[in-house]
């Protein structure tokens, strides 16, 4: 009875000492799950919180140098009304934020990294025990989640945007020097010295459809064409004319050659199918522009075609920017304990004007066939992903 009573006692030492153990192993492994989160938590906001930040302040410096310059060139060259003109820039913004989502990406995590290490936070979370490497998973898998979403706004929203913005610009040039329901009016094309080069005359304008045309072209040195049609519409691709004549006449008013036609296209310096197409690999995503590709490009001269087969790899190459920035701006951000002073925004302006620099010289050099379309597309990624595996070996791995 008493070994009955002694084994009954061991049992319950035992069993209780495990109980508790596993308790308090489990409450242990509670608070570590906290405190990881908590970890996370006090990380991604402040990378967050400058992230935002960073893509306004990008979005806005891309718009005010590029995209702004382009809406004055398209109001004063191709006479697209302002409001239509602002139309396509908003159109145009889903394209910008993709291009600077990867510097926000790297903007909020040198600027949230350098902060932490000047304020010794990082030297103390290091003295208990959390590394580097966890230090950066929570930005890494934000950088993550960022490369996703760059990658299907390029995929969805970015090729409906163009396209509207193209349609726009279209229907915007077609309309030009159409003043419809008016009649018996005239107005004149000058050169870039103030000269007239050609002067149009238009019996009236209904429906867009312009009726008793005259044009007299002076643009061509020594000799003068007078164009007369009976009706006529103004294109993106120039003026459609039907049921007319083209009288060549000399210096001297000698009619040298005479020309009727049913209908004839007249470019007029109005063109357009070469500023228009710009954009072509940007309307598609990229399954439609793989098919597009597959079917033959015969129709474009050779630089156009690499220009669009490296557009194809840098629908990929874009997005995994972000993943390849954070790699190399963790490592930079991370100060020494002699540095006191924020150095973060600074290395973000070096790492991105580096990076863009090498891409546009890659992809120039794609363009031209000096490199494969891949390369040109993957070189800029290539080069900073390798100099910041090194930079964050040595910081992770061999710095303490």
């Amino acid at each position: 009875m008493m070994v009955l009573s002694s084994c009954v006692y061991q049992f319950d030492k035992i069993f209780f000492f495990n109980y508790n153990f596993f308790m308090k192993f489990k409450q242990r492994i509670r608070e570590k799950i906290k405190n990881t989160s908590i970890l996370d938590k006090y990380i991604l906001k402040q990378v967050i919180e400058v992230f935002i930040m960073g893509v306004c302040i990008f979005t806005t410096i891309v718009f005010a140098s590029d995209t702004f310059i382009t809406l004055i060139k398209q109001i004063s060259l191709f006479g697209i009304p302002f409001h239509v003109a602002l139309l396509m820039i908003v159109l145009n913004l889903p394209s910008v934020i993709v291009l600077t989502i990867p510097m926000g990406v790297l903007l909020s995590t040198v600027m949230t990294l350098n902060k932490l290490s000047l304020d010794s936070e990082i030297t103390v979370l290091r003295a208990c025990g959390v590394g580097i490497n966890r230090i950066a998973k929570p930005i890494f898998i934000f950088a993550a989640i960022m490369c996703i979403c760059s990658f299907i706004i390029n995929e969805t929203v970015v090729p409906i945007a163009t396209k509207y913005s193209k349609d726009l610009a279209l229907w915007s040039l077609s309309q030009k020097n159409v003043p419809n329901g008016k009649e018996n009016f005239v107005f004149k094309e000058l050169d870039s010295s103030g000269m007239m080069r050609r002067l149009f005359y238009v019996g009236n304008c209904e429906d867009k459809v312009l009726y008793n045309i005259t044009v007299l072209d002076t643009s061509k040195k020594d000799t003068i064409q007078v164009l007369q049609a009976n009706t006529g519409k103004t294109t993106p691709s120039g003026w459609d004319f039907h049921k007319g004549a083209v009288y060549t006449i000399d210096e001297r008013g000698k009619v040298l050659n005479t020309t009727l036609f049913e209908d004839s296209n007249v470019k007029f310096g109005l063109d357009l199918t070469k500023q228009l197409n710009k954009n072509l690999a940007k309307e598609m995503n990229f399954t439609g522009l793989l098919k597009f590709i597959a079917k033959g490009m015969k129709h474009l001269g050779q630089g156009e075609r690499n220009a669009i087969v490296i557009s194809l790899y840098d629908k990929l190459a874009l997005p995994v920017t972000t993943i390849v920035l954070v790699l190399v701006g963790v490592p930079l951000a991370i100060t020494p304990p002699r540095v006191r002073y924020n150095r973060g925004f600074l290395f973000s302006i070096l790492i991105i004007f580096t990076y863009y620099l090498i891409r546009a010289l890659s992809i120039s050099f794609g363009e031209a066939g000096a490199i494969h379309p891949l390369l040109a597309a993957w070189l800029a990624n290539m080069i900073l992903a390798v100099f910041g595996f090194i930079m964050y070996y040595r910081k992770a791995y061999t710095i303490t």
